[in-house]
């Protein structure tokens, strides 16, 4: 065990260090791509910090989070997640953002079944000082931005054969705090809302696996009223994620700015991005986010070891200065287990397979006892119906087969 914490250790700072390094020579070619255009209708929503990603996955695959059901910190991007998810889990991220401002989450995720819920929250601080015309301080004050969630999702349809449709709703609250001395009347608060919807299933699989390889994800973002005349940045978004091999991920989304005021709103932007599992404890994000004349591209690496994961992204857009640790974010995950649905899983698959084996001896009752008892386990578990049915049937069949040689 210490042999591979070690190693994923030194390829999760060599290979953050690499590829950061390199990533600022594609930035610079990107940047020199004509269609960048800047958005004159940039900066004209309020609370910015629903739009800065606050590190993990979701940060290192672009944000392109809309249908990938990764981990706790995948609920801020699309609320249906929650009841999906296979662990409960509490997520701390830390973010360095621009000069000495910071960004601080903590999440919590739990699923009960078909029912997901979630709670977080998500601050932005930066130490202030204001100086006169002859460098003397004048007034200090830690501007903060903050924002809190609770989340609820339920996942409809479920079966062996389909993973269901998943619908949640997010409630939040954003509080800005400017301190009077530099701003008087800046402070602020507002209520908004998050509802998605998820669904997965196969398409072009061309691998053995229970896990579906294709998701779809919608999300209408942040919607709620104005705060001090400024809308919120309340978004469309719409995405799809595939695994064309088992180990590794594609996820893309579309976004469209919505201003519900009624005014001009920001152009659409995209993300994509992709998650490569190297090994059973190691793996590696990348992705891009294209909005406007400011393009951001990121690298991730995690760790993910069998009670806590870690996640240590860079992120490179005009926010970035030459020092790399400007831009870079962490993530440490804690695994409060998946509510024994693993275990359930083993023990229906137990069941089912001795069903299997009873039948094939001509012992149906106790094939179908079984089966039964597999689904009072999972109730969704198909294919045990779908034999009790079938075994039921041929009982019934050979008590009429009986019946008539008794008549004989």
């Amino acid at each position: 065990m210490m042999r591979r914490i070690f190693f994923a250790i030194l390829l999760f700072l060599l290979s953050t260090y690499t590829w950061a390094t390199a990533l600022e020579d594609y930035y610079n070619l990107m940047m020199s791509v004509d269609f960048l255009t800047g958005d004159p209708n940039t900066g004209t929503t309020v609370f910015p910090l629903l739009r800065i990603p606050a590190g993990g996955k979701a940060e290192g695959m672009g944000t392109a989070q809309t249908a990938v059901a990764s981990d706790s910190s995948s609920v801020i991007y699309n609320p249906a997640l929650s009841s999906v998810l296979d662990l409960t889990e509490l997520t701390f991220l830390h973010n360095n953002w621009i000069a000495d401002s910071s960004i601080e989450s903590v999440n919590f995720t739990a699923r009960f079944e078909d029912l997901g819920i979630a709670a977080g929250m998500k601050m932005l601080y930066l130490p202030f000082t204001e100086y006169d015309s002859w460098g003397d301080e004048k007034n200090r004050g830690l501007p903060i931005e903050t924002i809190l969630m609770l989340n609820t999702s339920y996942n409809f349809f479920r079966n062996y054969y389909f993973s269901g449709v998943s619908a949640g709703a997010s409630l939040k609250a954003g509080y800005r705090h400017v301190p009077a001395v530099f701003a008087e009347n800046q402070s602020s608060f507002a209520i908004m809302a998050d509802v998605g919807l998820y669904s997965s299933f196969d398409f072009l699989k061309f691998y053995d696996s229970r896990d579906d390889n294709l998701s779809i994800g919608v999300v209408f973002r942040n919607a709620g009223v104005e705060t001090l005349g400024e809308a919120l940045p309340t978004e469309f978004s719409a995405g799809f994620a595939y695994s064309p091999v088992r180990p590794f991920k594609l996820a893309f989304d579309f976004n469209l700015p919505v201003n519900l005021l009624g005014e001009d709103a920001e152009k659409w932007y995209l993300a994509g991005g992709f998650d490569a599992v190297l090994t059973d404890f190691f793996s590696f994000q990348g992705g891009f986010n294209y909005r406007g004349a400011n393009p951001r591209l990121s690298l991730g690496s995690t760790i993910n070891l069998a009670e806590v994961a870690f996640n240590l992204n860079y992120t490179l857009d005009l926010t970035t200065g030459s020092e790399i640790a400007n831009r870079l974010s962490l993530e440490a995950k804690v695994k409060l287990g998946d509510e024994g649905r693993y275990a359930r899983g083993q023990r229906v698959d137990e069941l089912y397979i001795a069903g299997l084996e009873a039948y094939a001896a001509g012992d149906l009752e106790k094939a179908i006892s079984y089966w039964q008892a597999a689904l009072d386990m999972d109730s969704s578990f198909t294919p045990a119906e779908e034999f009790i049915a079938s075994a039921s049937r041929s009982t019934e069949l050979l008590s009429r087969m009986e019946e008539l040689n008794k008549v004989e």
